[in-house]
């Protein structure tokens, strides 16, 4: 809401020494969000003067239009001879008054005004468009011409209000009554402790039978509908500078005389009107709902089909307005063109001020996607109490403006309604701001906000029509707390409960994050939503598990509209755009939440807001919530290790995305099972399949290795990258996380090497889980050092792997028998399950 200070001060006596800073300050202190005071004009200087246009000459031969002016601006110039312009615009005549800048003066942005030669004549200033002013649009695109009354010789600045200071507030969705000129003087005497002139406060005749028929049929869309006519309108008459000016330091944009009336009302009270030709209106207005399928053409030209719930407002003919949100074509006000033969201007028009239920209004406007200046307030509140002051006052404004006259009959169609009460204890701000404000100061700061009060331990407070927002005590509690400003309530931390810290699943996310921060990767959280498509990007099977998405039912982006059920999408995106801004050796990782529907659909139960839920209520809720359990997951590309005088480095690969893998088993406390797989995104030779023992039965947990080329192009990710996913809550499940000291021993260890060679596409993991079991409990570790294949030596589709296995006793010193007698029991296990013969 933009809010000039110039508008502002007619309704607050606000000291002349205050500038727009200092209500700044004053506003942000009450609560409200002034985000930029605008200083129009600061930059503008010099004389600027209203000028008639004398003669215009039409300049030849060059490739655009050009005239050749002589402009009247009176004695500004110190001589009273008319004044030589050059000028390329052709929205004005002979005869014309407009806005004329001199040599020596400057305009917004710092371009300075002089004599110059230019298309062959000197031109002795420039004759002003609104842009040129930084004025706004005004519509025309073109040179300001001003209405013939205006003086020649006439300082143009004071004439258009062009120094000038604008509040823009950043308006809360509960505080619709500050999308006013009024509201925000309401706050600002507050603040200022300074009497409010209410703009509102109109003398405004009672309804009669003698006014424009009105029939609502739905009064809770609709529960106040006000109609006033004016008759009469002048065609020729338009909007008075001070108006537009108005109009545009607010951002709107004038129109016509009719139409910048109920948009200057409504900017000044906050009250939305529209204005219907009186001759273009058929029979009865009407509210209703619309019909399933009906059409309507609104003021944008764009053709709508209706739903069965937008409320509409309509003639004889069928719906005429969308109620809150735009009017229809059929009803346009119509302004007068000369240059249109038989063009009749509006003449009669029918006034409307009505009050709309805010959500059906809210509904409406988001079902059309079609926000308006009207739906905006209406969906945050408006005082259904102004109505028909503002019908007045757009009343009175017509006939001063335009000529017309006001018909004696008023139609004011209302919902009986009680005003709001809520009972409040007096020291109920006290307890929720821990400050002893007392019942006086409670009292006082609730009626300036224009609640009544009674009661004295006990407070019966009425809401103002004007503040919807305030529903029960706490909201009461926050004004009076806001008013006697927020800076002022003491900084006390809260004191946590003895014995609780972090759960045990918390410290393990913990560890896990410090061992892959400390290993290289950087954390990246990104938002849980994707795309369908995004399953067939990575080359998921079409019955994968993880294309069982749950879909919100109102999603931030329509594009991504489902949860994730892996964590890779939103890190392969975040890879790729750090990539193509210039990072490209990269290493980042995430733990978060994956969503995974239940087999059976089931409603989750409304708990209890009065007291905790108990239980049996809490674990029913969770049972209609997806599953939840959380992942850990790592991309890499680029380098993994940095080049420069200490070698050559080297590039990640799908080692590294393994030893991610190892490293989150480790902090785990799990033994991680690692064997060759294929799956979705990743390379079908370079992918491990990571696996778990859990209640005695293997389970995949997840995979590691380099992604698909293919899925790279696809995403348009850097070649060679790598990932790793796994399932945190299963390591969790069997994982030990009790710290265990190593077992040290004052005897030697046997070192026996050995090398088995296999079938190609026997697994390595198969191999060593055959020698580990058949060495027995002396083995104390194994390790795959060395991998071979040479089809002349080996023979075709076979390869040698090669193990140094470590023997060690707790309470002897191995002899060399004992040793070599455990290495050939763990040959002779291999042999047995894999086929494996002794190397040499």
């Amino acid at each position: 809401m933009r809010v000039p200070l110039s508008w502002l001060r007619e309704y607050v006596d606000l000291p002349a020494t205050e500038t727009g800073r200092d209500v700044q300050a004053k506003l942000i202190s009450a609560g409200l969000e002034v985000e930029t005071v605008e200083h129009l004009g600061a930059d503008l200087k010099g004389p600027l003067v209203v000028g008639q246009v004398l003669t215009i000459e039409e300049l030849e031969g060059f490739k655009k239009p050009i005239r050749f002016c002589t402009v009247d601006v009176g004695q500004a110039n110190g001589t009273g001879e008319p004044q030589e312009i050059v000028c390329g615009a052709r929205n004005f005549s002979v005869g014309d008054k407009v806005v004329v800048v001199l040599p020596g003066a400057t305009l917004p942005g710092g371009f300075s005004i002089s004599a110059r030669k230019t298309y062959g004549k000197v031109s002795h200033g420039m004759i002003c468009s609104s842009d040129e002013l930084g004025m706004g649009d005004d519509g025309t695109h073109g040179i300001i011409v001003l209405p013939p009354e205006t003086e020649v010789g006439k300082d143009a600045v004071e004439l258009l209000e062009l120094v000038d200071e604008v509040l823009d507030i950043a308006v809360t969705a509960n505080r619709g009554d500050c999308l006013s000129i009024r509201g925000v003087a309401r706050e600002t005497a507050i603040a200022y402790g300074l009497p409010l002139r209410d703009p509102a406060l109109l003398d405004v005749p009672g309804p009669n039978a003698f006014g424009y028929p009105v029939k609502v049929s739905d009064p809770a869309g609709c529960d106040r509908f006000t109609a006033r006519t004016v008759t009469g309108l002048s065609p020729d008459a338009r909007s008075p500078i001070w108006l537009q000016r108005r109009l545009q330091k607010v951002g709107m944009r004038p129109i016509s005389l009719a139409v910048d009336v109920t948009n200057y009302v409504m900017m000044e009270l906050g009250q939305p009107l529209h204005a219907y030709d009186r001759h273009q209106v058929q029979g009865t207005i009407g509210v209703r709902r619309a019909q399933e399928g009906e059409k309507i053409v609104t003021l944008d030209g764009v053709e709508r089909k209706l739903h069965a719930e937008d409320l509409v407002i309509t003639d004889d003919r069928g719906p005429v307005g969308l109620a809150g949100v735009m009017g229809g074509a059929d009803t346009e006000i119509a302004d007068h063109d000369p240059a249109e033969e038989g063009a009749a201007a509006t003449t009669d028009v029918i006034i409307e001020a009505a009050h709309f239920d805010q959500v059906s209004v809210a509904r409406t406007a988001r079902r059309h996607k079609l926000s308006s200046e009207a739906s905006r307030r209406f969906e945050r509140g408006v005082d259904p109490q102004a109505a028909s002051a503002a019908a007045q006052r757009t009343v009175d404004l017509l006939v001063l403006l335009a000529g017309g006259t006001a018909e004696a009959g008023v139609t004011e169609v209302i919902a009986p309604s009680a005003p709001h009460t809520i009972t409040l204890a007096a020291d109920h701000p006290d307890k929720v701001a821990g400050v002893t404000y007392g019942r006086e100061t409670v009292v006082r700061r609730l009626q300036e906000v224009g609640c009544d009060v009674y009661g004295q331990d006990e407070l019966i407070v009425t809401v103002p029509s004007w503040r919807p927002d305030l529903t029960d005590p706490n909201d009461l509690a926050e004004e009076v707390i806001r008013l006697e400003g927020y800076e002022n309530l003491p900084s006390t931390l809260p004191r946590p409960p003895a014995g609780r810290g972090l759960t045990g699943r918390q410290r393990l996310h913990r560890r896990i994050g410090r061992a892959l921060a400390g290993a290289g990767y950087v954390e990246a959280l990104n938002y849980p939503f994707v795309s369908e498509q995004v399953f067939d990007q990575l080359g998921l099977e079409a019955d994968d598990p993880a294309r069982r998405v749950v879909k919100l039912v109102n999603p931030l982006s329509d594009e991504e509209p489902a949860l994730r059920t892996s964590l890779l999408p939103g890190l392969l995106a975040a890879l790729r755009r750090n990539d193509g801004r210039g990072s490209h050796d990269l290493a980042l990782f995430e733990t978060g939440l994956v969503f995974q529907p239940r087999d059976a659909a089931r409603v989750a139960a409304n708990l209890p807001v009065d007291r905790r839920p108990s239980p049996d209520g809490i674990a029913a809720l969770n049972a209609a919530l997806p599953d939840q359990p959380r992942h850990v997951a790592v991309v890499l590309a680029g380098a993994r290790e940095q080049a420069g005088w200490w070698g050559k480095g080297r590039p990640a690969d799908w080692a590294d995305a393994v030893e991610a893998a190892r490293t989150v088993a480790r902090e785990a406390g799990a033994e991680l099972g690692i064997r060759k797989g294929q799956y979705g995104p990743w390379h079908p030779g370079r992918c491990a399949e990571l696996t778990v023992t859990v209640d005695g039965d293997e389970r995949v947990v997840g995979h590691a290795g380099e992604l698909h080329p293919r899925v790279l192009k696809t995403l348009g990710l850097p070649a060679r990258a790598c990932a790793m996913e796994l399932d945190l809550d299963v390591l969790e499940r069997v994982g030990d996380t009790v710290p265990q000291a190593p077992s040290i021993s004052t005897f030697p260890v046997a070192t026996q090497d050995v090398a088995l060679v296999v079938d190609a596409y026997v697994p390595a993991a198969d191999v060593e889980a055959a020698l580990r079991e058949g060495a027995g409990e002396l083995l104390e570790s194994i390790r795959l050092f060395d991998v071979y294949e040479n089809a002349e030596q080996l023979g075709e589709g076979r390869k040698s792997l090669a193990y140094a296995l470590r023997f060690r006793a707790d309470d002897r010193t191995l002899t060399v028998d004992e040793a070599s007698a455990a290495r050939e029991a763990a040959v002779a296990l291999a042999t047995d399950r894999t086929g494996a013969v002794l190397r040499g």
